[in-house]
């Protein structure tokens, strides 16, 4: 009798262990913040933090997935971001016999909680994301800020593009509105290329950038050369913040964070 009850939560716990790879970096770090990272075995190259999900094998760029890369870390779960392709790539894991569960984006802050909600039950581990959700929402909810008078900056570059600016209707001017600061572009939905007149018009206090477009322009010296940028008052006080890239756009577990960073950075000295 007790063999055969060693045997049956011997393989319960064999059903319920998984081996997973995440797509997209906001999928990976709700994955250790659900304490589920020993389930990992391979993650994407958008899925650096934290540390640990930096030591694990490289699947390939999110957008550019490979099936047989995939498939070789012999995955029982595949979590992928909404924005994972190719979807021939992700089919043919699927025909395999591998689960891909689809995270959907989550458009504004108050979504977090929906997308952390998703890979929990992914996971089977309901109680843990919703202990997580009431934690994010709990930190958003203390994020009424009053308005500040400040212009904020967002700049975009990656390698092979131009250097844009963000608009309305972005990530980042989500994230701008959740600190309470005024996005310096204003007219415009989406990103458009950085020109010097609309750079100067705009008048930003302080210029934002993520810490892969930092690396991409090369260094701080170089984001004052960009057009027009001195001439601005961000420009005359050297007032810029650097933020990580997932924290600030991913739209995850270190989203909140970022928000009171940049809160703090906005406001006018005392």
């Amino acid at each position: 009798m007790r063999r055969a009850l060693w045997l049956l939560v011997l393989l319960a716990g064999n059903a319920a262990a998984e081996r997973v790879v995440t797509i997209g970096g906001d999928v990976t770090e709700i994955v250790y913040a659900l304490g589920a990272g020993g389930e990992l075995v391979a993650r994407d190259s958008t899925s650096t933090r934290p540390a640990a999900a930096g030591a694990l094998p490289d699947v390939g760029y999110m957008r550019q997935l490979n099936a047989e890369g995939i498939l070789a870390m012999r995955p029982s779960l595949v979590l992928a971001t909404a924005q994972a392709a190719p979807a021939l790539a992700l089919d043919q894991i699927r025909q395999s016999g591998v689960e891909v569960m689809m995270v959907p984006p989550a458009v504004t802050l108050d979504q977090i909680a929906d997308k952390v909600a998703v890979v929990a039950h992914a996971l089977h581990r309901d109680s843990q994301g919703e202990t997580l959700s009431r934690q994010l929402r709990a930190q958003l909810d203390q994020m009424h800020y009053a308005a500040l008078p400040t212009k904020v900056l967002f700049i975009m570059s990656h390698g092979g593009m131009s250097t844009l600016v963000a608009g309305q209707q972005t990530a980042a001017d989500q994230v701008l509105a959740a600190a309470g600061v005024r996005n310096a572009m204003q007219g415009f939905n989406g990103y458009k290329p950085l020109s010097a007149e609309g750079v100067i018009a705009a008048a930003p206090d302080l210029v934002l950038v993520t810490t892969d477009g930092l690396r991409t322009l090369g260094g701080q010296a170089q984001v004052w050369a960009l057009p027009g940028l001195r001439l601005t008052p961000a420009g005359r006080g050297g007032r810029l913040l650097v933020l990580d890239d997932m924290a600030l756009l991913g739209f995850g577990p270190a989203t909140p964070a970022a928000v009171r960073q940049l809160r703090a950075a906005a406001a006018p000295a005392p």
